[in-house]
């Protein structure tokens, strides 16, 4: 049997929720999960930006007719509404199989003594307090059924710091000792947990990081090959697949042209 036919098999009517689903990474891991299972899963797609998951919806409906899709507003900086959120899913959707902690961002790059408290606020509240919510809202799911995954996405900024990113840094260091702390505490179940930490990827994050400024952005990736959010999405996706005994725990990775935040090489 192919690799593809059996991830197939071993997705076929799960549940997935992904934060951060209505563009890059977490747009694409639901597609890719739509394509990996022939469209036989469910989704629970939810971000801030509503209209973008609603557009999402009407494509994913149009290619994957078969598809079950539950689209939500959620801003997991809210951390009051993550609990309603999850408790008001509809019943088809509520016994979630893989969580995808894929909401994120950074915030300027501003050495420490300037940058705003907005923006510390802004990136603590989203990439540390809205992942650790997340997950303790859906874990009892898993708990209950003594079965989940959970993904939560890094940055090779959480195994090495850089200047000018401090929170940054500081905010994907602290998902990597919380989930190193829950993969310990979760040892005796058959929970898998799961980091997946990419180093540069092309896509909205540095247009945000940035505050729109193109050619600031731009630069990021300027002479060089960068990964793409589909690349990560693979990789999500694989991570999940695999059999229930197997688990991908730590996975670091890169384009062929980084080996670290200061190790690029430009063309």
């Amino acid at each position: 049997m192919s690799q593809g036919r059996r991830a197939a098999e071993r997705l076929a009517g799960k549940t997935v929720f992904i934060t951060g689903a209505s563009a890059g990474i977490g747009q694409a891991t639901a597609l890719e999960y739509l394509d990996a299972s022939n469209g036989n899963l469910k989704l629970i797609l939810a971000a801030r930006r509503l209209e973008k998951l609603e557009e999402l919806k009407q494509t994913i409906n149009k290619d994957y007719p078969d598809a079950k899709v539950f689209i939500g507003q959620l801003d997991v900086t809210e951390t009051a509404k993550i609990q309603l959120f999850v408790d008001s899913l509809p019943e088809e959707f509520k016994d979630i199989d893989i969580l995808i902690n894929n909401a994120g961002k950074a915030l300027g790059s501003d050495p420490v003594g300037t940058i705003s408290s907005q923006d510390i606020a802004g990136m603590m509240d989203t990439n540390v307090l809205g992942l650790i919510n997340v997950t303790q809202a859906v874990l009892p799911i898993f708990q209950a059924k003594n079965s989940g995954d959970i993904v939560n996405l890094g940055s090779v900024a959480g195994r090495e710091a850089y200047p000018t990113g401090a929170i940054y840094c500081a905010t994907k260091h602290a998902v990597r000792a919380f989930t190193q702390s829950l993969r310990k505490e979760l040892i005796s179940t058959k929970i898998r947990v799961i980091e997946i930490d990419p180093g540069n990827v092309e896509t909205e994050f540095s247009m945000v990081r940035y505050k729109g400024d193109t050619d600031r952005a731009q630069k990021v990736y300027e002479g060089t090959e960068p990964l793409v959010a589909e690349d990560i999405a693979d990789l999500i996706v694989y991570s999940t697949s695999r059999k229930a005994n197997t688990v991908i725990a730590d996975v670091l990775v890169f384009a062929t042209n980084q080996a670290s935040p200061f190790h690029i090489f430009r063309n």
